[in-house]
């Protein structure tokens, strides 16, 4: 039976649930931290933590645009879907081989990066579905309810995470449990189920997803494929001086976006040698950014279809300098320089205001981002555009980890090391005055090249 309209938009959604606990669960909130607790020192782990994320990003920039070119010539993205799917469970599950007493870390950051690359990658062929899925004018919406659908998923993960697994200094979980399962406090094995937890989510939540979600119609890959994707990559990649807007979105998205995941790449290692928070503290923080992510995802979503995704963009991004500038003067002794007595808790109050900011804006501004894309984006060529669109995401994405890291090292402060972020954030402002938004790219782009059969 062929899926409904409903039903290919709820599939759709699940594919949101099922990714968001890489994000939430491995990094940011509780794999992050617990590098930083095995290797001991705050400065060290988001040094280390913030290059491997780097590298895992220059694989992504060069590599996402091609594939999407070749998913566009053949007309299929569910193989890609599906292959991609793979490294993610793989990646993910083989976390749980990184045991505190025997800690290897390059075998650690390269399963964290296998599988956060078949994220990303998935989410390209994803995201390029979207314009299939309602008319222009309800896309904004769309947008905004899937990614709100998948901040309550990672929402959930993580409570369950916490409840029944995530270790304490004390080896007890979040309500005061051992870990589930029979797992070993003195091995952190119950903290180290985030990766198994995180595939085996990944692997139920696809299901939908894959059932209800179909293309048009499929054909089998042409001879020289490839080829031919890099051929109208480099074609694509000339003509952007003639689409002004559409560059400058890019160019705006990769250094905004590219702040963003560095703070949700570093944040958890952040706060946990900043403020010495341990996992179950770091997942709390978690649980309040993903509220307020979802909310705002889901308000977000209809404000973008209202007004357009572009005030919403701004107004993000906005908020997020800010947060950046609080993060540099932040610290368990000080605040803004004025020093703070022995015990004081506000430094944690005021981080708990800030994920909240994080949660929300962040959740808003990547629906509104990809929301833009569609607008921009050439209907023949969607998934190379996303292609694109990721590219832009991913081109300074090892700068700014990368960044981070350099800079962590060389003042020997975690505080200082996220001043590259403020950077980042106002140059992404900058270019995003040369965006127009109501300018429909997409009709520009139609006239000139021929639609990918259906």
């Amino acid at each position: 039976m062929t899926p409904t309209a409903r039903q290919r938009i709820w599939g759709w959604f699940f594919f949101d649930w099922a990714s968001q606990p890489y994000n939430t669960l491995l990094l940011t909130f509780v794999f992050g931290p617990y590098v930083k607790e095995v290797l001991g020192d705050g400065t060290t782990a988001q040094s280390v933590w913030a290059t491997g994320i780097g590298l895992a990003g220059i694989v992504i920039a060069i590599c996402a645009p091609i594939f999407g070119g070749m998913a566009d010539t053949s007309g299929n993205r569910m193989p890609w879907i599906w292959a991609f799917s793979a490294l993610y469970v793989i990646g993910a599950g083989m976390l749980w081989f990184a045991q505190p007493q025997d800690f290897d870390l390059y075998r650690t950051l390269f399963f964290f990066a296998l599988g956060l690359v078949g994220m990303e990658f998935a989410t390209i062929f994803t995201n390029s579905m979207l314009p299939d899925l309602g008319p222009r004018e309800q896309i904004g919406r769309i947008s905004g309810n899937g990614w709100a659908f998948g901040y309550v998923g990672g929402l959930i993960a993580l409570a369950l995470m916490l409840a029944l697994f995530a270790q304490g200094p004390d080896g007890k979980t979040f309500i005061g449990l051992d870990p589930a399962l029979g797992l070993d406090p003195d091995t952190r094995e119950g903290t180290r189920f985030v990766g198994p937890l995180t595939a085996i989510w990944f692997m139920v939540f696809m299901i939908p997803f894959f059932v209800f979600v179909r293309e048009p119609r499929r054909r089998d890959r042409p001879r020289g494929s490839v080829r031919t994707a890099l051929r109208d990559l480099g074609t694509a990649l000339r003509e952007l001086p003639q689409r002004p807007s559409l560059a400058a979105y890019l160019a705006s998205s990769m250094f905004y976006r590219d702040a963003l995941n560095a703070i949700y790449g570093v944040g958890g290692v952040y706060a946990a040698g900043v403020l010495g928070w341990s996992v179950v503290d770091s997942g709390t923080f978690g649980i309040l950014a993903i509220i307020t992510g979802a909310v705002f995802a889901w308000l977000g979503g209809h404000a973008d279809t209202r007004f357009g995704p572009k005030p919403a963009i701004a107004t993000c991004v906005w908020l997020l300098t800010g947060v950046s500038v609080c993060l540099v003067f932040i610290s368990r002794d000080s605040l803004f320089g004025i020093p703070l007595p022995a015990g004081s808790n506000l430094p944690d109050i005021l981080f708990y205001g800030l994920g909240a900011v994080i949660g929300a804006a962040g959740g808003v501004l990547q629906s509104a981002s990809r929301t833009m894309m569609v607008r921009q984006a050439n209907p023949a060529r969607m998934t190379q555009s996303f292609g694109l669109y990721a590219l832009a995401g991913k081109a300074t994405s090892f700068v700014a980890p990368l960044l981070i890291g350099l800079v962590t090292w060389m003042s020997g402060s975690q505080q200082i090391g996220v001043t590259p972020l403020i950077v980042l954030f106002l140059i992404g402002l900058f270019l995003l005055r040369y965006v127009k938004s109501n300018v429909e790219g997409a009709e520009k782009w139609s006239s000139e090249s021929s639609p990918v059969p259906r």
